[in-house]
């Protein structure tokens, strides 16, 4: 591994977020750019919504090359952005942004790093899902249902919202997830319960069974995953979803395929997440 002290010649990426002090994606990226020899650094910007717009302009300023964008600025980014990647065009949100003299341009890869990190788990007897949350991250999940060909049913604490999914993907929008738990195979939060030491109950987690896959796109040990291990659940954090749509997202910016460190990714995270 080579070791590059910033320079003259140093590139600079980062990540956008609200709040953004969680976010384990400097500690990966920064290791992988190092790993690859790149002379990069990968910076964590703690961007405000209401900011969101300055902090782009400052990024082209600033000839940062490129952002991964996270809650809650997914679906907000696409008023700054000049060209859409085909899954952006679909899901209509976008985490990941290279920035050039001819423009920004949007991808998404939180698709990818959830259909892989899922599809490890799974077998043929998983056929549904429930998704709790209607954001951006939803959309990218809802895509990667539909890839995988998984039934997905949707619920928001704002029904409306999740009833606008409804234009996007072949969905049904639930009132209550105590009402269909009992009939779906996979649970998946994609909300923003679970950053926080205090976070709410989803829903009545007595209702999880140990043949339920429970997939928390939170990567900490959040109340739903503690709740999924003693029901003896499959549970998967959002660890690798990180991991695989960041690489991807690295792979954009470099055009280097880095899945050859995954395992030291892996271990380098855990040793953080325990810190």
């Amino acid at each position: 591994m080579i070791d590059i002290l910033p320079n003259g010649q140093t590139l600079c990426y980062g990540i956008f977020g609200y709040p953004i002090k969680h976010s384990l994606s400097p500690v990966f990226q920064s290791y992988t750019f190092r790993k690859k020899g790149i002379n990069a650094l990968y910076l964590p910007f703690e961007v405000k919504p209401q900011e969101l717009g300055i902090a782009i302009k400052g990024a082209r300023a600033l000839n940062i090359q490129g952002l991964n964008i996270t809650i809650p600025h997914k679906e907000d980014i696409l008023k700054y952005v000049n060209h859409f990647s085909e899954d952006v065009n679909k899901i209509g949100s976008c985490n990941t942004l290279t920035l050039t003299s001819d423009g920004i341009f949007a991808y998404n890869t939180d698709w990818i790093g959830f259909k892989r990190a899922l599809e490890q788990k799974l077998t043929n007897a998983h056929k549904t899902a429930l998704v709790l949350g209607a954001g951006g991250t939803t959309k990218a999940i809802l895509y990667a249902l539909e890839h995988i060909g998984i039934n997905a049913y949707v619920y928001n604490r704002t029904i409306e919202k999740a009833i606008a999914l409804k234009n996007l993907f072949n969905i049904e929008v639930v009132k209550s997830p105590e009402d269909i738990v009992k009939k779906v195979d996979i649970i998946i939060n994609a909300t923003s319960v679970g950053l926080k030491d205090d976070d709410k109950q989803l829903f009545d987690y007595n209702l999880i069974e140990q043949r339920h896959i429970v997939f928390d796109v939170i990567y900490r040990q959040t109340n739903l995953i503690k709740a999924s291990k003693q029901k003896h659940a499959t549970v998967i954090s959002g660890l690798p979803m990180l991991i695989y749509q960041g690489l991807e997202s690295f792979k954009i910016w470099t055009g280097i395929d880095a899945n050859d460190i995954i395992e030291d990714i892996f271990d380098l995270l855990k040793q953080y997440q325990k810190a």
